[in-house]
């Protein structure tokens, strides 16, 4: 370096400022009767998703109907649903839909999305589609439960 020139400063690299890894202890509050429940449901349902029959075990979910932060929510097999995680979540989202006689509807905002073919066979083309039930009727989601969910399905269309 000559005399009176200042020295090169680097500029830092702005994904680097943003990507670099962090991480935080917390509490987590953990629900003990997730993973008998979940092994329960995915029993009843023959391990395989209830609207598209994926049998992929990593890949499935116990959905409840009524979910357990409410007081009906219990972890029972009939408040229960075997889905994939697609399916999972659309059903969480309100993006489908499921009638107390057991068939999907898929919200008619999503119906009528151009996007793909993930859209238009992983959602829209279950429209009109009947669930695969557990043989047991005990098994079998309850009714009055599917009723009070599908109505906040309805709603959010």
């Amino acid at each position: 370096m000559r005399r009176g020139e200042q020295p090169i400063q680097e500029v830092p690299d702005e994904e680097a400022l943003f990507s670099r890894r962090a991480y935080v202890t917390k509490q987590v509050r953990q629900r003990l009767h997730q993973q008998a429940f979940r092994a329960r449901v995915l029993a009843a349902y023959r391990e395989q998703c209830a609207c598209c029959r994926l049998r992929h075990e990593q890949l499935l979910d116990a959905a409840h109907i009524i979910p357990d932060s409410e007081p009906e929510g219990e972890p029972v097999v009939s408040n229960g649903i075997a889905l994939c995680k697609l399916h999972h979540a659309a059903f969480d989202e309100l993006f489908i839909g499921i009638t107390p006689d057991h068939i999907i509807q898929v919200r008619r905002d999503i119906l009528e999305e151009f996007d793909g073919p993930m859209l238009l066979h992983g959602l829209q083309g279950l429209n009109g589609n009947k669930i695969v039930l557990p043989r047991s009727l005990r098994h079998q989601p309850n009714r009055e439960f599917l009723e009070r969910r599908f109505i906040l399905f309805r709603n959010a269309g």
